[in-house]
Order: C-alpha cells, then structure tokens, then sequence
C-alpha cells in the first residue's frame, strides 16, 4: 500500500521552488539592468569606441594610403552599436558573475566557497588579459603582416562590419585561451590528474596548443604561434600554481568530496 502523501512537505518543496525562481529572476534583472545602464553610457562614445578598436588596422593602412569602407546602408550605425554592447557586457562581467555567485552560494559547501569565488575572480581577470594581449600584442602583428601581404595592386579595404566580427572572435579565443591555468588548477585540484601526470604530457599540451591555435586564428602562421606560445606558457604558471598552493593532491582530492553527514554550508 502506498504511503499517503504529505501535502505540508509538498506545499513546502513548491515553496522553495518558486522562492528559488523569483531570486534567479531577481538576479537575472539585476545583471540585464547593470548592462543596460554600461550601455546607455557608452552610447555617446560609440564611434569614438570603434575609432580605438579599428587603431591597430587603420594605422597599417594609413601606411598604405587605404582607408576602412561599410557595404551596407546601415553599418556605419550597426558596426559601433554592436561594439558598444560587446564592450557595455564585458564591463559589467564582473557583476554579472557576482550575481551568479550570490544565486548559487547558498547551496554550496564551506571548502567549495572558497574554492570557487578565487577560481571566479581570477577567470574573469585572465579574460581580461587575453582581451588585452590580443588588442596590444596580436593586432598590430597580424594587421601589419596582412597588410604587407596584399598582391601588388590590390587595394587593402576592409568593411567596418566584417572586421568587428574578426576582432569579436579574437577576442573570445585569447581570453579563452588565456584560462588555461584556471583550467589546469581544477583538473589538479579536483583529481583528475596529478600535477606529475600533466607534467609528463607536456609534448601533447604543446603539439594541442599549436592545434587549438591553428582552429581558433585566422590561417597565418603569426597569429597561431602569438596564440601557442602564451597557451604553453600559461599551462606551465598553472603546474606552478599546483605545486604552490596544492601541498599533497590525494588530500585536496578527497577534500572536496564532502564526508557522509556534512551538511554545513555556511
């Protein structure tokens, strides 16, 4: 005979349930406000934001006496609209995370607090640095060796719209490449592997590293190995990290997994 349901533990489930919702779409408003009101800021600076971002390009070109077009009717307006937003999400990351940070806290135990909001933190910092490592180091590189490259006779014109996609992409792949410490402290951290293992891989991370550079850039040997190199050297300051800051990885491993009957997550 089934057991008779209990419509107080029921009607208390749904309750946390919808209790949760409305916090999530609290939060959800709060970051989409935050981006919004980044936005309405810059908008006043999107062309002179677009000026910046089309820098490294333009001064090449001005070497050459070429200068950047727009194809369509409305990208003179769409080119900087669209960097304006871009821009307007990337200054409000941090709050954003912060948001989703203070939604999933509460459910989390003491030791992965304190893994978890450093591991954020330093995420969002790396990002930043591949944002900037491709603005100041790749972008005059790349553009300068474009530029030279063209056939005699070709006029180097780019279109505003197709070079803030370009710009757009470089920028998510150097960030992302740039986590690969993050990336290697976790796997560390959590078990997977032991800080001697991926020591050991070290040719497979490089030949990898070459390979991720070769799908993620543009098919120039230049812009791969200025992606390759800062991977390879950014996975050897994650095997430092791991040998600073994780003292004995069996213990680290186990730590994380919460022993029967810990319940404390304040």
């Amino acid at each position: 005979m089934a057991a008779p349901v209990n419509s107080e533990n029921l009607d208390a489930t749904e309750q946390g349930f919808l209790s949760h919702l409305i916090e999530l779409r609290t939060r959800l408003m709060r970051a989409v406000l935050c981006v919004l009101a980044v936005l309405l800021v810059l908008m006043p600076f999107s062309n002179t934001l677009y000026e910046w971002l089309s820098s490294p390009l333009m001064e090449q070109m001005s070497a050459i006496g070429a200068q950047m077009i727009a194809t369509e009717v409305a990208s003179p307006f769409l080119a900087p609209f669209k960097l304006t937003c871009f821009t307007a999400v990337a200054i409000s990351a941090p709050y954003i995370f912060y948001q989703i940070w203070a939604f999933v806290a509460p459910g989390l135990y003491r030791h992965e607090k304190r893994l978890a909001l450093p591991l954020m933190a330093s995420s969002t910092l790396l990002f930043y640095c591949g944002i900037a490592f491709a603005y100041f180091a790749v972008f005059p590189v790349v553009f300068g060796f474009f530029t030279a490259a063209a056939p005699t006779g070709v006029t180097v014109m780019t279109d505003i719209s197709k070079y803030l996609d370009f710009v757009i992409v470089m920028f998510f792949a150097f960030g992302a490449a740039f986590e690969v410490p993050v990336a290697t402290y976790l796997v560390v951290r959590t078990g997977i592997a032991t800080r001697e293992e991926l020591t050991a891989k070290r040719p497979y991370i490089i030949v990898g590293a070459f390979v991720l550079a070769a799908i993620l850039t543009p098919p120039d040997v230049i812009s791969q190995t200025l992606m390759a190199i800062p991977i390879c050297l950014l996975y050897e300051i994650g095997l430092l990290f791991c040998r600073l800051f994780i003292r004995d990885e069996s213990e680290e491993s186990q730590a994380l997994t919460p022993a029967a009957g810990d319940t404390n997550k304040s």
